[in-house]
């Protein structure tokens, strides 16, 4: 229970939705209450009238009124049960947005590293299959816990009215019942961490086989994705299977144990009406109640299976939602426009790594100035970008923006005047015009807007060539589009910003060189105000940037301009005859 109580404070938010709703229990419950002993009079009256010989149609007129009083009580009873799931059950389904929303909220908050340790399946599994099972505790959990609570009070109050040691030998039972479902809910408990987890693996792969399709049929690999569904598939059914076989313990029990409390109230009240304690119609009531009580005693061990796996299913939540995003904006102060980027001698190794991924790199840049990254693949470049950009911070030195540490300046600001076309190019399943506007935030965006930067993106000719334009419906991560138009397409995204810092992290990697040449020359005539940082393996890319660094084993090898790089004879050199000789 101690990771449920993290709901409490919805709870206390829709507490006069759960008063009124325990309200409408005891009202249900007192109708309830009250049916047996209708049929208990019906009963007794009835014997009363045969004895006396009485006419049919006295009999008749007896039978309609006790009969329309009993359908009357029903409906009343049936009324207040309908309002109390429109209230009750409603506030589960209000809590579970809630919810939802703050683990949405919660995973946009969280940094670039959380999502390199976690698959999007489990993420996937836990916004949707946990809190599912925790809304069965705040819904049905909740209902029945306090109809049990309220239901047995009136209810056992009512029978030792009549007899109390018929009472307390007809409930004899009904707390084993709850113990042996207790046992068998608590091994279905047991179980379903084990089908959640292979829910959580079932999900991932679903997701990766949907996400790579393209990888998976270029590579021929659907009978070995396929097998590898089937096998967890296969885990889960069994795991699955293994519930359902403890589950189907469940009836049995309730049906059994309730046959026994009707055959003691039977039997033994079958003796008392011989000696005339009490009456026939009292049996007729005793059989009604031990049925009105025999689901809110079995629901004990139910409920009490419920809040297990809800307390299973809450305590994972609880692990992200209690996760403190390492990076946050530390301040609300208004940033001025970006002047100058400086690191300081920064290092950075990843967690739970000995080596460093940057080792003591020093460099600065200044507004007007086009920058150029080049390195061979694992020599930090992303990672230089990640700390660029604050997705990750250095784990020795410092970086400097403006002369400030970017620790403590505000990194919404920051980011706001920063465009960035990143290496793995991510379009949303929308259209090219919404995927475009996605740069801009606080102003609207016009066609001519879109015009220009599709212009300067070069992509504007392949958008014209839609039948809807910019209107037009991309695929799941733009499908429908080839891998250089979807990277022209994000470059048109940064463009639109009017950044006062623009980064290219090796986004021309899937056009021609004679497109390269014209985005890249576009981008030179609009950025001579701006702060450009070009990150790229291809030395084509670096043409017209002012001061190229090279990169290798973390470290800054090498830094001037092209034609001094070439003729230092040095890795930059090494890597241009490389690439030279890779063209012809």
């Amino acid at each position: 229970m101690k990771s449920l109580s993290y709901l409490n404070k919805y709870l206390i938010l829709y507490k006069w939705r759960l008063l009124l709703g325990t309200l409408f229990i005891c009202f249900s419950n007192y109708f309830g209450v009250e049916m047996p002993k209708i049929v208990k009079n019906a009963v007794n009256d009835f014997l009363n009238e045969i004895d006396h010989t009485v006419e049919f149609q006295s009999i008749l007129m007896l039978s309609v009124q006790l009969a329309g009083v009993y359908i009357l009580f029903s409906l009343l009873k049936g009324f207040f049960l309908f309002l109390t799931r429109q209230t009750i059950i409603i506030v589960s389904r209000y809590i579970e947005f809630d919810l939802k929303n703050e683990i949405y909220t919660q995973y946009q908050r969280l940094n670039y590293s959380f999502y390199k340790k976690n698959n999007t399946g489990d993420l996937m599994n836990r916004i949707s299959e946990d809190v599912s099972q925790v809304r069965q505790y705040l819904g049905p959990g909740l209902m029945y816990t306090i109809n049990l609570a309220i239901l047995s009070v009136m209810a056992i109050y009512t029978m030792m009215q009549i007899n109390v040691k018929l009472t307390l030998i007809v409930l004899a039972p009904l707390p084993i019942m709850s113990i042996m479902i207790y046992r068998v809910s608590s091994k279905m408990n047991a179980l379903s961490k084990f089908v959640q987890v292979e829910q959580s693996l079932l999900s991932t792969i679903v997701q990766e086989t949907f996400s790579g399709i393209r990888v998976i049929k270029a590579y021929l690999r659907e009978a070995e994705m396929q097998e590898k569904f089937d096998a967890t598939s296969n885990a889960y059914k069994d795991k699955t299977m293994n519930q359902v076989r403890v589950n189907a313990l469940f009836m049995p029990t309730i049906v059994f144990l309730i046959g026994l409390s009707t055959l003691l109230a039977i039997y033994y009240g079958g003796l008392l009406t011989y000696r005339k304690e009490i009456t026939p119609g009292d049996i007729v009531a005793f059989i009604f109640y031990i049925n009105m009580l025999t689901w809110p005693f079995a629901s004990v061990g139910w409920v009490t299976s419920i809040i297990q796996r809800a307390a299973a299913s809450q305590e994972r939540i609880n692990e992200f939602l209690k996760i403190v995003p390492a990076i946050q904006n530390p301040t609300e102060a208004p940033l001025s426009k970006l002047d100058s980027i400086e690191f300081n001698h920064v290092s950075f190794a990843y967690e739970n790594s000995v080596d460093k991924v940057l080792n003591d790199v020093s460099f600065c840049f200044k507004r007007g100035e086009k920058i150029g990254i080049i390195g061979r693949t694992g020599s930090g470049k992303t990672t230089l970008l990640n700390l660029l950009l604050r997705q990750l911070d250095p784990t020795e030195g410092e970086l400097k923006v403006n002369g400030s540490n970017l620790k403590f300046i505000n990194l919404d600001a920051y980011r706001k005047q920063i465009g960035v076309v990143p290496q793995e190019v991510f379009l949303f399943s929308d259209t090219i015009r919404n995927n475009i506007a996605f740069g801009v935030v606080d102003t609207e965006v016009t066609e001519d807007d879109l015009v220009r930067v599709a212009k300067q993106a070069h992509v504007l000719h392949n958008i014209e060539a839609f039948p809807d334009k910019f209107d037009t419906l991309l695929g799941e991560r733009g499908v429908n589009l080839s891998g250089g138009q979807k990277q022209r397409v994000s470059i048109a995204r940064a463009l639109i910003r009017k950044p006062n810092m623009l980064v290219l992290d090796d986004c021309l990697s899937a056009v021609d060189t004679e497109t390269e040449d014209v985005i890249l020359k576009s981008i030179a005539e609009v950025s001579n105000d701006i702060i450009t940082v070009i990150v790229s393996h291809r030395i084509s890319s670096l043409r017209f940037v002012d001061r190229i660094y090279v990169l290798d084993e973390g470290k800054i090898k090498e830094s001037g301009t092209h034609q001094e790089l070439i003729q230092s004879k040095g890795l930059y050199a090494e890597m241009y005859e490389k690439q030279a000789k890779d063209k012809q």
